[in-house]
């Protein structure tokens, strides 16, 4: 299993001159080797598979590859000695990332999705750069060894649970300071509880109404950070704008906004992190939408869509589901599970009828068995019962169903 936890650094000023001067280092290389890349891709590439039999063509050489690039770096550090104080693997993964950039492009991910042109890395745009392996115990109480970097102090606010090794660290430049993401791997296998033995399940319908409403008829109230932020965003904004290019009066306040869009993300976040701790403490299993969430960016919703962040919350509940009781019981495997969301809306979960509502329709009454709920708890119980494979009925579905009943029967005898 794999994880990253992330710690505030607590640099020093010749620390932070020299992380700028590795980051500047880097960006130099990366616009070079992908540079390089590209000209052999205009130079090598032809729209026809044939050609005259007497033609001249250029000398055409080999396609720069992972290891063609990795075999320049010591004759770089001839040529251009200032690279020396580099670590050689922090240069290496530098490679590497132009190597799967471009490789996305040309041949796509691992389910063949293409990715954009790569773009060359403007000032301030190259942020980050990893070191590969670290030594053995590279944490002594809260300072960081780092090869060939030296010691860096951390706010170490969470200890690195036992049985992780630590495999990997990124030093990220971020608006309100730098960060070190620390990539941890345990190789013990989780064990999952069987959909058999679950006691506590529950059904999840996200939308924007409320963040989310369980299966059991309660609900989340949707915080909606970023529309509360709107207004005191809009103000820095305008005076960014205001503002001469490339003086310090811009400088200061585009760092100004983007601490104040960061404080956005990191309170979404929080709140995501805080909910579904909440779930994943009091249920076995937990069935969810699988969402185009893609798709719902681009409708007239964009704005509320992007603002609750369902995709950010779904991976942090699949990913902690799996170490829920950290660290007492970190293979808790629990379950997440997505299902179909197709017409969970509008079937009843009481018999299974179709019943059509639009979207302004917030009420859900079966004219077919009288069952009357709230729309969501409704499409919640129906992703319930499809993750699990047969009806589940709890204790707030049993009332809601005998209140539907009852009403139905009264409307019978007045009838």
């Amino acid at each position: 299993m794999r994880a990253a936890y992330q710690y505030r650094l607590r640099l020093t000023k010749l620390q932070e001159i020299e992380v700028e001067k590795w980051l500047e280092m880097l960006r130099y290389q990366y616009n070079y080797l992908l540079a390089d890349r590209f000209n052999w891709y205009e130079q090598n590439r032809c729209s026809i598979n044939s050609c005259l039999l007497i033609c001249h063509l250029p000398d055409l050489r080999d396609n720069p590859d992972y290891f063609s690039q990795k075999k320049t770096l010591p004759q770089l550090k001839k040529n251009r000695p200032w690279y020396g104080v580099l670590q050689s693997q922090v240069l290496q993964d530098c490679v590497k990332r132009v190597d799967l950039a471009f490789k996305r492009f040309l041949k796509g991910d691992s389910n063949g999705k293409k990715s954009g042109r790569p773009r060359f890395k403007g000032k301030n745009r190259y942020k980050s750069f990893t070191f590969p392996s670290l030594s053995r115990n590279p944490i002594n109480g809260s300072v960081l060894s780092l090869p060939k970097f030296g010691k860096v102090k951390m706010i170490y606010h969470r200890p690195i649970p036992e049985g992780f090794k630590i495999k990997t660290a990124t030093i990220t430049r971020k608006a309100d300071g730098y960060y070190v993401t620390l990539s941890i791997q345990d190789d013990t296998v989780p064990d999952v509880i069987p959909v058999d033995s679950v006691k506590n399940p529950i059904g999840i319908d996200m939308g924007l109404k409320s963040f989310l409403v369980k299966s059991d008829g309660s609900e989340v109230p949707i915080p909606q950070y970023y529309r509360k932020a709107q207004k005191r965003l809009r103000k820095i904004q305008k005076a960014v704008s205001r503002s001469k290019k490339g003086s310090n009066n811009r400088k200061r306040i585009v760092t100004k906004l983007g601490k104040a869009h960061k404080k956005v993300a990191d309170t979404r976040k929080d709140f995501h992190f805080k909910t579904s701790k909440e779930l994943l403490d009091n249920y076995d299993i937990i069935a969810h939408e699988k969402l185009n969430i893609k798709g719902l960016a681009r409708t007239r919703m964009a704005k509320s869509v992007l603002d609750a962040g369902w995709g950010q919350f779904l991976s942090i509940l699949s990913t902690k589901a799996v170490r829920v009781a950290w660290p007492t019981a970190l293979n808790a495997g629990l379950i997440t599970k997505a299902v179909n969301p197709r017409n969970t809306s509008q079937n009843c979960s009481n018999c299974g009828r179709k019943v059509p509502k639009k979207l302004k329709d917030r009420t859900h009454s079966c004219p077919y068995c009288g069952y009357v709920a709230d729309r969501d708890v409704n499409a919640a119980i129906n992703i319930l019962n499809l993750a699990v494979g047969h009806p589940v009925t709890s204790k707030a579905y049993r009332v809601t169903v005998r209140a539907a009943s009852a009403k139905a029967d009264t409307v019978r005898w007045c009838w």
